[in-house]
């Protein structure tokens, strides 16, 4: 519907009021247009993290010195012992298709476990391009925990796996 026409008492009290803007022609883009240049306008800075900065260590005594090399090395040595856990670090590779969340979800769950089971444990989450359908953890030597190829939907091979029990299994064989 056509807007009304003005009388030209209207339009000489509107003019008298307001300085005619020079505008562009007017479409059904022009809202988004005038949006977008006033979002141009506010310019975000870019937050820059600074590094942290080192805590100076006191100097110790002469006599304090050689008591605490010796130390330092006998408690990492009975940390180590008393976890069970060699003292490099071992990684595990969890590969998993990303077809679909309920992978993922597994992954995670199983990174979280192992990370909380073996500490100085490092767990790499699909380090190269997965395959599809697969869920599969091994060690980085090779070794293979679990192993799920070429799964077709809803997945129910994976879906029946206790995730809790998998964790346990391979936290042992880690150990072992």
């Amino acid at each position: 519907m056509a807007p009304k026409k003005r009388s030209k008492i209207q339009e000489d009290e509107t003019a008298a009021a307001k300085p005619v803007p020079v505008s562009s022609r007017v479409t059904r883009r022009s809202p988004r247009l005038a949006a977008n240049s006033k979002a141009d306008l506010t310019v975000e800075e870019p937050v820059v993290k600074l590094p942290k900065k080192k805590k100076a260590k006191r100097a110790p005594k002469e006599n304090e010195k050689a008591e605490e090399v010796e130390n330092e090395g006998e408690d990492l040595d009975a940390a180590s012992e008393k976890l069970g856990v060699e003292a490099k670090n071992r990684a595990v590779v969890i590969e998993h298709c990303k077809q679909c969340q309920s992978f993922k979800k597994r992954a995670m769950e199983v990174q979280n476990g192992l990370e909380k089971g073996v500490p100085g444990i490092t767990v790499l989450l699909n380090p190269d391009k997965s395959r599809r359908g697969c869920f599969e953890i091994r060690s980085e030597d090779g070794e293979k925990f679990i192993s799920l190829l070429d799964m077709k939907r809803p997945f129910t091979q994976m879906k029946e796996l206790d995730m809790e029990e998998v964790i346990s299994d391979i936290i042992e064989k880690i150990k072992g």
